[in-house]
């Protein structure tokens, strides 16, 4: 008579498991996400002579609500000119299933070293300097100088802003490495400083402004079109301190800028997210200097998501 009786109590037990088996399997599936990471650049337009700027990213990190976990989708190291990946051309990094949840940061760590440690014949991060003074594409003549962390830095390099995973949903991030801010000459040692500006934008979130540039009288080889957040831009950013600052960096608060294709008389600004903007055109001396042509004319532009608004510039 008991026979039966554990013959059954096997089976309601065997019923049970599986249940738990099936539904620890789909709320593990319920609760993660997909992430689809890029990597993006903003033009170095005040160095006419510079034919590349490389890092080489070792591994990815995300500040999980409130943890750091590792990016198991990239596969590093990889190297990336940053050059190569302006006017909205982006590199895919990876494409990782990663639990739900809130991301506040995304850390890169990369291959480079601190500031006065001796250099090294293949670094991990350098600048490709044209002798000629001009690009014509990178070859063997180039003269490459590592890049360097400044003294008590850090080679993990936080990128500014959040997202959110969705359960059992995808999001795509573009990473913006601002390489006009991010490299810094220091002395006159060919000593070059590696301090990244990187933001992240949620593509679904983000648009862009582009339009054609006209100008009467061309003064300038090259112009450069900074945006600003509405309001945001001050005269200072673009007059250097009456100190001798390193450091300074022009139109250092731009959230992005584009290089003006002289050829076509166009520009574009990609990946901004959804607000208002202000337009700064500059003009680019020989030297690499700028000079503010207009600040005031192209303002209060709004752009909306995954759409482009058109807003020619007309001097």
């Amino acid at each position: 008579m008991q026979k039966p009786v554990h013959r059954a109590f096997i089976i309601i037990l065997g019923v049970v498991f599986l249940t738990a088996l099936v539904m620890g399997c789909s709320l593990s599936s319920e609760d993660t996400g997909t992430v689809r990471l890029s990597l993006t650049d903003a033009p170095i337009a005040d160095a006419n002579d510079v034919e590349g700027v490389f890092i080489t990213i070792t591994s990815i990190e995300y500040n999980l609500n409130g943890e750091w976990i590792e990016d198991t989708g990239f596969e590093g190291p990889q190297e990336f000119n940053l050059l190569d990946l302006t006017g909205g051309v982006v590199a895919p990094l990876s494409h990782t299933i990663i639990p739900a949840g809130e991301v506040s940061q995304i850390r890169f760590m990369m291959d480079v070293q601190k500031e006065g440690s001796a250099r090294r014949t293949n670094p991990g991060a350098y600048i490709l300097f044209d002798p000629e003074g001009a690009t014509d594409g990178i070859d063997d003549s180039d003269v490459k100088r590592e890049l360097f962390v400044p003294s008590g830095g850090q080679t993990g390099y936080k990128a500014v802003g959040s997202f959110t995973i969705p359960k059992n949903g995808e999001v795509e991030i573009t990473a913006d490495f601002d390489v006009r801010k991010s490299v810094v000459k220091r002395g006159t040692n060919d000593e070059y400083i590696l301090k990244p500006t990187i933001r992240l934008v949620v593509n679904n979130q983000a648009g862009s402004i582009a339009g054609d540039f006209l100008i009467a009288g061309s003064t300038y080889d090259s112009y450069t079109v900074f945006v600003y957040e509405d309001g945001a831009y001050s005269d200072s950013e673009a007059l250097p301190p009456e100190t001798d600052d390193p450091d300074f960096i022009p139109f250092e608060n731009a959230t992005s800028s584009a290089s003006v294709d002289t050829t076509t008389g166009s520009y574009m600004l990609p990946f901004l997210a959804s607000g208002t903007y202000d337009l700064v055109i500059a003009g680019v001396g020989e030297d690499g200097s700028y000079t503010v042509i207009d600040s005031t004319t192209y303002t209060g532009i709004v752009v909306e998501a995954e759409e482009t608004t058109e807003q020619d510039i007309n001097l």
